[in-house]
């Protein structure tokens, strides 16, 4: 099983993320991923990586499908191809309603549609074939509509990068993503994982997989995993506990909670229903102890190290390809390497 290593959002200063990089470079972790919500974008801090690692692969988890038109980020994965030397990994993801809309001032609308149409574009520019020419439902190459020039023509990149085919990975939650991502992805990038619900949580992937004609094995399954350390496992549950109750209990108008479907298909539909209730009766306490040990136990990381690659070792058995740890702790990511 592969090893790789999560930035966090906030834009830490690279004095601070530069040297657990270099050491996890030093020690075999073989991928790091970058981030993006609303602060730093996903992408500048791997143009700088590339020029001061020499192995290890860089990959985005995830750049925006709505911060970006497809030509960008077909134009930005080349050009991260190519600096890198050939270790760029292009994660996507439509990211959530609230942030498409309140920060991109976009309508999260026709999210498989939307997906298909980008990542059929992205893979049309970056093989350079020929010409590309796109005529879907929400994109059209060249333009021809309302306020048309009429001067348009289909280009095709003046960039050849190092690989015709850059891996994709989408990040992908609920049955139709997830079937999606199983049909046109070379990976699925997971945020909520754990390996005795695989088979439930892995169906509609499979079914993708399937009705492309493809093998299990053409899609990389690469969960990203919170981490907790402490110096016992209940202590860690107790940080961990409000950031799933937030993930499950969660509600927006018109926009269903996928991690509340997930949980459920991992057989806890009781525990999603109370976290759920207290949640919109705005009772955070009592969602927050309504999350099960269990569970958390099953998704994430937790307690002192030992704990923490003992479950490893459960993980190393399951269909996971790549582990993604949301830590940087040097003693944690060796003892990791040495179980993975």
């Amino acid at each position: 099983m592969r090893l790789g290593l999560a930035m966090g959002y906030g834009g830490e200063p690279m004095e601070e993320v530069l040297p657990a990089i270099r050491h996890a470079e030093s020690i075999g972790v073989d991928s790091v991923w970058s981030v993006e919500e609303y602060g730093p974008d996903a992408v500048s801090v791997l143009g700088y990586l590339a020029a001061v690692t020499e192995r290890i692969e860089l990959g985005t988890a995830i750049m925006q499908i709505p911060a970006r038109t497809p030509a960008a980020t077909a134009m930005t994965a080349m050009t991260l191809d190519v600096l890198s030397r050939g270790r760029f990994q292009l994660g996507l993801g439509l990211s959530v309603p609230w942030i498409v809309e309140g920060w991109h001032g976009l309508p999260y609308d026709r999210p498989l549609r939307r997906t298909r149409e980008y990542v059929e574009i992205v893979r049309k520019a970056i093989a350079r074939e020929e010409r590309v020419e796109y005529a879907g439902e929400l994109y059209r190459l060249p333009y021809t509509g309302a306020g048309s020039t009429g001067r348009a023509r289909p280009i095709r990149s003046e960039m050849t990068p190092l690989w015709p085919r850059i891996p994709l990975y989408l990040a992908a939650i609920g049955p139709g993503n997830l079937s999606l991502t199983g049909e046109l992805a070379d990976g699925w990038l997971s945020g909520m994982y754990a390996p005795e619900h695989e088979a439930a949580i892995l169906a509609p992937l499979d079914a993708g997989i399937a009705g492309a004609g493809r093998a299990p094995g053409d899609v990389k399954i690469c969960p990203i995993l919170y981490v907790a350390h402490a110096d016992t496992v209940e202590a860690g549950r107790e940080r961990l506990r409000p950031l799933y109750s937030h993930l499950i209990g969660a509600a927006s108008p018109g926009v269903r909670n996928t991690y509340a479907d997930v949980v459920v298909q991992m057989g806890y539909e009781g525990a999603a229903h109370d976290i759920r209730k207290h949640f919109a009766a705005g009772d955070r306490d009592a969602a927050t102890a309504a999350v099960p040990d269990r569970l958390l136990d099953e998704v994430a990381l937790i307690g002192p190290i030992e704990a923490m690659t003992e479950r490893l070792a459960v993980w190393r058995e399951s269909r996971v390809d790549t582990v993604i740890l949301l830590d940087r702790d040097p003693a944690f990511l060796e003892a990791a390497r040495a179980v993975l």
